[in-house]
Parts: structure tokens; sequence; C-alpha cells
């Protein structure tokens, strides 16, 4: 009998033990089907608003300064595809990602199977957007020229936003601001002009305020050698003898062909007769910029560091 009695215990026992088990498995089951994500709310840069998952954990990136600003905040993993033909040197970390195309023409068909949260553009990408927006949200983040300084910034706490490290993202900034308010001291006192100029193939384009590249003035504050140039994407084209005329204190010239992989055998412009006759040339300013990181990048943490640290040097 005593046999019998603890034989029931045991089976007894072991249901109760399968039946909490069952219920912790469902309340289990409950707790994760009623966990929501958590949306936020940004701003793109032509002012429209956009509601994206917030920490996304697969990102699509095409835009050279939100892949190093997001490297920055410590969410390199959440990054699953970039265009990695035009990966700029200092960001070879994401060499491990998908290739998800050109900078000019995504690859729509990978893209959407990567089945990303987010996808981040810049311009070179805009075109494409409402092909993008079908296959997941689409931000678009660029560098507004005429407030060069300021949307950077302001792009950099964006992405802080949607990662929910606004006070790194904001510190970082602080950092920023402050190197910068050093880097003005130095090229406002130094009262030396600048030519910021492009060479592609021995082609020069120069660029003035609120044109491309136009940080360097209206941001780091040299002061523009001719303040006439048009404003443009694409730059001024120009001859030598122009640059001999304008005669810049600091020539700085960003080599394009270098930047993407081409021949720059013609490029060297400190070589050129008449530029070694200006100002720049004689006091051997002629200051060669980073190239991947001035033509492919800008607009995200490190890049401005390094922009800032190539000006520097111009100035020391």
């Amino acid at each position: 009998m005593k046999k019998y009695v603890l034989g029931l215990t045991v089976i007894f026992g072991l249901v109760l033990s399968g039946c909490t088990s069952d219920k912790k498995e469902d309340t289990t089951k409950e707790s994760v089907a009623s966990e929501k994500i958590e949306k936020v709310t940004v701003t793109d840069s032509n002012g429209e608003k956009l509601e994206i998952n917030q920490d996304p954990k697969k990102v699509v990136v095409f835009d050279m300064g939100a892949l190093d600003t997001i490297r920055e905040l410590g969410k390199e993993d959440t990054v699953i595809g970039a265009p990695l033909k035009t990966l700029p040197t200092y960001l070879d970390s994401y060499k491990g990602v998908e290739n998800a195309g050109g900078m000019k023409e995504p690859d729509l068909e990978k893209i959407n199977a990567m089945q990303p949260e987010l996808i981040i553009i810049s311009g070179r990408q805009e075109d494409m957007k409402q092909e993008l927006e079908k296959i997941a949200p689409t931000l678009y983040l660029d560098v507004d020229n005429k407030e060069a300084w300021q949307s950077t910034m302001a792009n950099i706490e964006t992405i802080g936003t949607i990662y929910d490290k606004e006070d790194e993202a904001k510190e970082k900034v602080r950092e920023l601001t402050v190197k910068r308010d050093n880097l003005r001291k130095m090229t406002e006192k130094s009262g030396k002009t600048g030519l910021m100029s492009l060479v592609n193939e021995g082609s020069l384009s120069v660029y003035g305020p609120d044109s491309r590249f136009g940080i360097i003035y209206e941001g780091f504050g040299v002061i523009p050698a001719d303040q006439e140039i048009e404003a443009s994407t694409h730059g001024q084209e120009v001859s030598y003898e122009y640059v001999l005329e304008v005669n810049p204190d600091i020539l700085f010239v960003v080599d394009r062909t270098k930047a993407i992989g081409g021949d720059d055998g013609k490029n060297n412009v400190a070589d050129n007769t008449l530029v070694k006759e200006t100002t720049a040339g004689k006091d051997g300013k002629v200051i060669s910029l980073t190239p991947d990181v001035w033509y492919l990048a800008g607009g995200g943490i490190e890049s401005t560091r390094l922009m800032m640290e190539n000006v520097e040097e111009a100035y020391k």
C-alpha cells in the first residue's frame, strides 16, 4: 500500500511540474509577443518627418558620413550593406558587409533581399529614394552647402536619436565644435587667403563659399581668395592662369581621380609652372587634402575631424 501511495505522489508531482513548465513557457511567449518595437520620428535634410524603428538592427547605408557616425556611436554592427566599391580607406572596417551597389546605382534586388529596417542615403542616391522606400523606410541626410557646419552637426544628432544615443552624439558635437573654434582662431588670425580646388585628370575646378566643400570657409574660417566664385556642386572650371591671378596664400587641392582609384598622373598641381609662381607655390602651401575623405565622405564625426586636421596642417 505504501508503495502505491508513493507512486501516486511521484506521478502527481511530475504532472504539476509539467503544468508549471507549460505555464512558464506560455508566459514567456506572451511576454515576447507583448513587446513593442519602439518608434522614433526624425527629420530628414529636406525637412520631411520619418517614423522609423528606434535602435534598428539591420541598416543599409549609402551616406559615408552616416557610416562613420554610426561607428563612432558604437553601432557599426547594425550596418548590413553599403556601397563597397567606393568605400573610403578610413572606413575599411565595413568591408565585411554586403555590397549594396554603386553610389549612384543602388542594387535594389540585393537590398530587398537583405530586408533592412532602415536605408540611409545622401544626395547621390536622392533620385532613387522612391524606389528604395518600397523596400524600407529611407532617410535622406545631406550637407547643406550654405550651412555646412550646422547641417553636419544636425545629421550627427539625428543618427544619435535613431540609435537612442542622443547624449553621446551631443558630446561628439561638443568636442568637434571646440576643435572647430580653435581652428577658426588659427585661420582668421593668420590673415592668409585660401582657394579650394579639385583636380580631375589634369582639369582644375575651384569652389567658393556656399558651394561644395564650402565648409572650409563657412565652418573652418578660411578666408576666400576669390569671393566671386559661382556656387556649384561641380565647381567652376578654371585655368592655371586664373590661379596665378587670384594668387592664394594657400591652395587646397582635392584629387578626385585618386579618390575614385583612377590614374592621377596628371594631377600634381604643385608642379605646375604657373602654380609655382603663386604665393602658395613659393611658400610650399599647395596642400593635398585626403581625397577619399573630402570627395567621398564628409558630414560625419570622424570625417569632419580628419578634414579639420588637414586644414590645421596648412597653417602650421
